[in-house]
């Protein structure tokens, strides 16, 4: 495994790198130029070329030739498999937390949700429901869920902008953290698994209604 860049202009580059995969404006298929990217950064070569190893080693990168260094696409297949993995994941969190997670925890939860709920489409509702994620995450007290639920966010930053982009399924989502939260409350295990699941499946179907969106050809080319 490689090592973790050292240095903080390195590490400042890889997270603006990660920043801007997971926001949308590094898509699959662009080609990462040292250059530019440092021009754009205000740094050297060196550090860029170290934050672009870390993100190949990330997954996020791979080389291709007569290309270089490019943001890595994801097919049809592999996205189903993330998903999938995450329902896994995040429904065991679900799981562990109802059993476990205090209830400083599920009140911080709550209000997360009911911030969500105040401007589902608002500017600051994706990271609103990023840390409504990681605060269950953490309420499972499970270290080794954590580091497969980071790996897995990671290689999901090059599908771009979370499902909640658009609104109707931003106000589909605070309806299904309700659900999950009275499990949660209940201490009913079974049951936030099951309302976890049932939200990452609902995030799937988005997220393939979003893709087959894109693959439409133009009214000009049919």
């Amino acid at each position: 495994m490689r090592e973790p860049i050292e240095g903080p202009q390195g590490q400042g580059a890889y997270r603006r790198l990660l920043d801007d995969i997971r926001d949308g404006r590094l898509l699959p298929g662009t080609r990462l130029r040292e250059t530019d990217l440092a021009d754009r950064l205000g740094i050297s070569r060196t550090p860029v070329r170290e934050a672009i190893r870390q993100l190949e080693a990330d997954g996020l990168v791979i080389h291709l030739p007569r290309q270089g260094a490019t943001i890595r696409s994801l097919d049809y297949a592999e996205v189903i498999e993330l998903y999938e993995m995450r329902a896994v994941l995040e429904g065991t969190a679900a799981r562990l937390a109802a059993r476990v997670a205090s209830e400083v925890e599920l009140a911080e939860l709550t209000s997360l949700n009911t911030a969500l709920a105040s401007d589902p489409a608002g500017p600051e509702a994706q990271q609103i429901n990023r840390q409504f994620h990681r605060t269950l995450l953490d309420a499972a007290r499970n270290r080794f869920l954590v580091k497969s639920m980071n790996a897995l966010r990671k290689t999901m930053m090059i599908l771009g902008p979370t499902t909640l982009s658009d609104p109707a399924r931003a106000a589909e989502a605070v309806a299904e953290h309700a659900t999950l939260l009275a499990a949660l409350q209940a201490r009913d295990a079974a049951g936030a698994e099951a309302a976890m699941r049932t939200h990452v499946e609902h995030a799937l179907s988005a997220r393939i209604r979003g893709m087959r969106g894109r693959e439409l050809p133009d009214e000009d080319d049919t």
